[in-house]
């Protein structure tokens, strides 16, 4: 063991987290032994709030602190247009558009088969009730465009069009500043596709 075990532990907490590698959870680790106390003891407390105090929003399974969340419960949003997305923070990288004023559903996920992820394991099933109002008038899917996301979108819109509901789902293409030799075919495709008049 090249450490003590308390620093041991903690490098390996740390590698435990998404894209947190053996050497920057190293570096991490190290970095807190040198931190001040309070700050190690903010950082701990912090932690623990989290896993505390946040919760799945019932109505549309945004993380929050409050249920319903801050978005269900705005006033402001137009609840003919709902934006289903993979995960909390496509949500937040729609909010940050400030383009969508419509309400969201969050997947939880997206159908991936190699991971032994499908249908059942998303809250599809907590999508249609929503749905059953008949106040919503469009459902966006913007869903990610890999192939998890694909799926998931293509199920999706199986499952809504019989309802009688709009359902659009969001364009892919080229990156603002991006360079047409550096995009792969199947992005340029798309954009292609996604085209519109000027």
């Amino acid at each position: 063991m090249l450490y003590a075990e308390p620093i041991a532990r903690l490098i390996g907490e740390f590698s435990r987290l998404p894209g947190i590698g053996p050497k920057t959870a190293q570096r991490l680790a190290l970095h807190v032994v040198r931190m001040p106390r309070e700050q190690a003891q903010s950082l701990a407390e912090a932690l623990v709030a989290v896993k505390d105090r946040i919760i799945h929003c019932s109505i549309c399974g945004n993380i929050t602190e409050n249920d319903p969340c801050r978005i269900c419960t705005d006033p402001g949003r137009d609840p003919a247009i709902l934006c289903v997305v993979e995960e909390p923070k496509d949500l937040v990288a729609m909010e940050k558009t400030r383009e969508f004023r419509g309400h969201y559903h969050v997947l939880g996920g997206a159908i991936s088969p190699m991971e032994g992820i499908g249908p059942d394991d998303l809250r599809l099933k907590e999508l249609l009730p929503r749905l059953a109002s008949g106040e919503v008038k469009e459902v966006v899917l913007a869903t990610g465009p890999d192939v998890e996301g694909e799926a998931t979108a293509l199920y999706a819109a199986r499952l809504i069009k019989p309802l009688g509901i709009r359902v659009t789902r969001i364009a892919h293409g080229l990156p603002v500043g991006g360079d047409l030799d550096y995009v792969d075919e199947v992005t340029l495709a798309r954009a292609l596709e996604g085209r519109r008049e000027i």
